[in-house]
């Protein structure tokens, strides 16, 4: 909801956060519940770094999701957190951390464990993360932002066509891939499900378990390649 001119563009945050919330987050779990992102660098069109808004109508509820930039889901950023309102309290490396509005929080270590939980009703904290010295370019996450609130909507075709994007930026990844394998077996296509699954477990092994108990791939546990690929799941 980004008003640009040719000039600037302007975004209520708070505003934009509350719609974010009631739109839903991620793939709409309890976890997920009062939270909302505002995509501040996709709406205003940022190409140097990357930068959103987090979220959280509950006290209590998470805000910033427990999570380092090193995995698959990853950017390999270095962060900068600006609590904006509200309150929320960080566990940095299991170092609880209180933060009042107007706290800046730098994690310049892309390992560092990093998370945040509202103190407060309306928490929302402003994420701000680059690698240095590098090009900007969006972690898997936000290349894929459009499948969440599709796939939540049941339109399984879209949020395939958003991961297939994702993977134009981010070829291989094993966290696309994955998603790939679940939309196109909710979508019938059953081979490339397998096929798609098959590069996502070899890429991170992690996923034979995730694959193993998914409900999304429920109809291809008979199958012997299914089988065969979450083995020692």
């Amino acid at each position: 909801m980004a008003t640009t001119t040719s000039a600037y563009s302007l975004i209520p945050l708070g505003e934009a956060a509350r719609e974010a919330a009631d739109r839903g987050f991620g793939l709409g779990t309890e976890a997920d519940a009062g939270r909302g992102r505002v995509y501040i660098r996709r709406d205003a069109g940022i190409g140097s770094f990357g930068v959103n808004a987090f979220f959280q109508a509950s006290t209590g509820g998470v805000v910033i999701g427990e999570h380092d930039e090193v995995g698959i889901a990853s950017s390999r950023h270095e962060e900068l957190y600006v609590v904006v309102s509200g309150r929320a309290a960080f566990t940095i490396d299991g170092e609880e951390v209180e933060a009042e509005p107007g706290t800046a929080i730098f994690v310049p270590d892309v390992a560092t464990k990093r998370g945040a939980v509202a103190r407060e009703d309306g928490t929302l904290v402003l994420v701000v993360g680059g690698r240095p010295g590098e090009v900007f370019r969006p972690g898997p996450t936000e290349a894929m932002g459009a499948f969440f609130r599709l796939y939540r909507a049941e339109d399984y075709a879209g949020a395939l066509a958003a991961c297939t994007a994702a993977l134009a930026v981010h070829p291989g990844n094993a966290l696309i891939l994955y998603n790939v394998a679940c939309l196109e077996n909710l979508l019938g296509n059953g081979e490339a499900a397998l096929a798609a699954l098959d590069e996502a477990v070899n890429a991170y092994p992690g996923f034979k378990e995730n694959a193993a108990r998914d409900d999304d791939l429920a109809s291809l546990r008979d199958d012997p390649r299914f089988k065969e690929l979450v083995a020692a799941a």
